[in-house]
Parts: C-alpha cells; sequence; structure tokens
C-alpha cells in the first residue's frame, strides 16, 4: 500500500472506532510536524492498535496516561516476542499520541504535583520564575537540587520545613561532595541557599538557615584564564559549512552570531522572526534574567540570516528564527544542547582541536580580540552585556602579551 498521509488517514476511517475521528487529527498533526509520510504510516499503525486495545477493555480517552501505555506494551509483550527497535518504536508511536490528545484537551495532563516534594518544588520554581527572573536553565537546577534535597529528607512523607535544621543541609551537602567535583559541590550549596531563603520567605524556615549552608572550598583565589577559540579556527569552522543544504545555512548563520556578536546559546535560542529589524539592521537580545538589548546586525551576519529564511527554515508556525532540521520541527528547545552541537560539528568537520567543544569559547574570542584591538574593558562588558564590571575583569589576563611588559625581572636573573 502506499506511504503517503493520505493512506493513513483512509487506513484510520476504514478502521473506524470511536477514537476514529482522533486518530484522522493525529495523522494531520504529524503531517504538519513534518514527519515523513511513511514514518507517519508506522506510527499510525501503532496507534491504532493501542486504540483498539483501549475500546477492548473499555479505557476512555480521557483517562489515557503513562500507565495504561506500559499496561498496552506488558501485554503485547505476553503475547508476542518483539524487538527492542519495534518497542522502542511503539512507545515512541503511543508518547506522540498522548502528547496530541493533550494538545488537543482530550486527556488531562501528566500530574506535575504527584507528590508532598513536587509540590513544594512547584512552588519554588513558581516563586524563582515571578520573584528573580532567573533564566530558565537555573530554575531547573535550583528546583532539581531542592527536589533531590527534599526526596533525600523527608522520602514520601508530608513536607515539614520547620523541621529543617542546619544538621540537614550539612549532611546533605556532604553527600553530594563524595560523588561530585568542587565546583560542582559548589552549585549545590548555592541551589540549596536559595532554596532555604524562599522557605524563610515564606515563614516556614528560620531566619538565618541559608547561612548554615556550608561554603566548598574549590581552591582558587582568581578565576580562571578565559579559553577562547582562536580567530583562524573559528573562520575555519565557519567555512566549514555547507551552504548549499539548508542545515550548513543554518549552521553558518548560529556560528556568526556567535563570533560576530558574542551571543550566549540561549539568546540564540530565543530568537525569534520578529526580534530581527532589517530596516534598522538591529537585532534585538533576550539576555539573562529578561533583559532585552538592541546589537547592530552585521552585513555578513545579516546575510547568513537571509539565506538561511529564503532558501533553509522549514515552513513552520513556530516563530523562533531557528528551527530543528528533523522533525518534529519546532524551535530549539532552551536548555538542550542545540547550539553546542552545532560548533561540536562545525569543528570535528574544519579539524579543529579547540580549548573545549562549547559555544561560549566565540564570546571569549571575540572579547580577547576586541582588547587586542585596544578596547577597554567597559566597552567589552557594554557589548557582551555584563552587570557587573567584575565579571569583564577576567579578560584582563587574555592578553599574554601586553602582561609580559609588566612583568618585573626576577632578582639575581640575566639581565
Amino acid at each position: 500500500m502506499e506511504t503517503s498521509y493520505e493512506s493513513a488517514d483512509a487506513r484510520v476511517r476504514a478502521i473506524g472506532g470511536t477514537a476514529a475521528e482522533h486518530l484522522s487529527a493525529f495523522v494531520a498533526w504529524l503531517g504538519r510536524q513534518q514527519y515523513s509520510a511513511g514514518y507517519a504510516c508506522i506510527l499510525t499503525r501503532h496507534a491504532l492498535a493501542f486504540g483498539r486495545w483501549c475500546e477492548g477493555r473499555g479505557v476512555a480517552l480521557d483517562a489515557l496516561g503513562d500507565n495504561e501505555i506500559a499496561r498496552y506494551q506488558r501485554n503485547r509483550g505476553r503475547r508476542r516476542a518483539r524487538c527492542a527497535d519495534t518497542r522502542r518504536q511503539e512507545r515512541q508511536a503511543l508518547t506522540l499520541l498522548l502528547i496530541f490528545l493533550r494538545k488537543q484537551g482530550v486527556c488531562t495532563d501528566a500530574a506535575s504535583c504527584a507528590t508532598p516534594v513536587d509540590r513544594v518544588a512547584a512552588d519554588f520554581a513558581q516563586h524563582l520564575q515571578h520573584n528573580h527572573a532567573l533564566a530558565s536553565a537555573t530554575v531547573d537546577t535550583y528546583v532539581r537540587v531542592a527536589r533531590q534535597f527534599l526526596a533525600w529528607r523527608f522520602g514520601h512523607a508530608n513536607v515539614c520545613l520547620h523541621d529543617l535544621g542546619p544538621s540537614d543541609s550539612i549532611a546533605f551537602v556532604r553527600q553530594e561532595s563524595t560523588r561530585m567535583a568542587p565546583p560542582a559541590v559548589k552549585g549545590v550549596a548555592k541551589a540549596l541557599r536559595s532554596f532555604l531563603r524562599f522557605g524563610e520567605f515564606r515563614g516556614e524556615v528560620f531566619a538565618g538557615l541559608a547561612a548554615g549552608v556550608p561554603s566548598v572550598a574549590t581552591w582558587t583565589t582568581t578565576p580562571p584564564i578565559p579559553k577562547a577559540i582562536a580567530a583562524e579556527h573559528a573562520r575555519r569552522a565557519i567555512d566549514s559549512c555547507d551552504c548549499s543544504t539548508a542545515i550548513g545555512r543554518r549552521d553558518r548563520a548560529v556560528l556568526l552570531l556567535l563570533a560576530r556578536l558574542g551571543l550566549r546559546a540561549c539568546e540564540i535560542i530565543r530568537l525569534a522572526l520578529d526580534d530581527v529589524d532589517w530596516d534598522q539592521a538591529q537585532l534585538r537580545i533576550c539576555g539573562k534574567g529578561g533583559r532585552q538589548s538592541l546589537l547592530p546586525l552585521p552585513a555578513d551576519v545579516g546575510a547568513a540570516i537571509a539565506a538561511y529564511l529564503q532558501h533553509g527554515r522549514p515552513t513552520c508556525e513556530d516563530r523562533h528564527l531557528f528551527l530543528r532540521s528533523m522533525a518534529p520541527i519546532r524551535g530549539l528547545l532552551e536548555g538542550s544542547d542545540g547550539v553546542g552541537s552545532i560548533v561540536r560539528y562545525a569543528l570535528a568537520r574544519a579539524k579543529v582541536e579547540a580549548p573545549h567543544r562549547g559555544s561560549h569559547q566565540f564570546r571569549h574570542a571575540l572579547a580577547a580580540h576586541m582588547l587586542r584591538q585596544g578596547a577597554s574593558l567597559r566597552e567589552i562588558g557594554q557589548v557582551l552585556r555584563h552587570r557587573s564590571p567584575q565579571t569583564t575583569s577576567i579578560y584582563a589576563k587574555v592578553d599574554l602579551a601586553a602582561l609580559r611588559t609588566l612583568v618585573m625581572a626576577w632578582p639575581g636573573g640575566a639581565r
């Protein structure tokens, strides 16, 4: 049978059933997400089998959840032996079906606050977002640590923050230090202090408990020298993009934004089509804490973005500037490693041995280049949108040639 969206829809309508209307809409949704027709037919086949199983057992659509999917797969596993790839494919199909039905309001969302720990963690996340305007990645990290701490302290019992004492935070940080490096433990302590201050804000934790979280020594007295990619290596990475393909055009535009404007990965992910002002040659950036700023759009960066929009960006309702290249077609998820993957693949293609594989090295390279061209630290801080001059001061150490002129002669050394 021909594999197309029409054939998948015809199969759904031919089999019928109470869920036929929703499954037909599911096929259309897969098309809008730009899954291939052949793969959509495979997903539809799994969804049809699951729908018949639900009807046979009287499972209503509004009651569907992960538990029903697990029961269905266990039942299928008992009836016949199947390879692991088939089970994974079936699981993905049913997960996508569940996501679609939840988007349509047919079945309820998964319970996000199933336990007392989850409820407190959800309140903490809302507090961080509304009162502190932290980046979503930071909120996720703090909430994850808070959830681990509460689960360690209270388990599945009711959470009573009044019962927390200084010994609890000390014991938790000590436990984490046995399995994590000092810099990571330092982040745990910082997140734990934030959570305890939240408890104090709600009046459920006595004042000063956050100050009892132990400090973590990382044995550094000054920040490390920023690891910047060499200008030649950055150019080779940019030139390695194949501009005859849609992915190559997208990757080239992303790399130019990193190299020419020093954007953070999260800022590139947040860029929307409306953030590009072509008339004024400006780019609106949504930085840390939701702060917005306007940056000039260099000609080469603008040309690369225009090439991607005209000949590379998939047709999609999503308003993000840069989209995934594979289904489901949507913007890169914030907190994901999408931009980092673009950088790693570009460095591998260019055969560049960079200081590290992350995207932040392009930002460091821009600051180092500006410093060598005579820019002041204040000007560098303005371009990189630093809130504190102390953050920019780390770049005072990257111009080694200039620093050598300040070195005093060693006593008794050669003259």
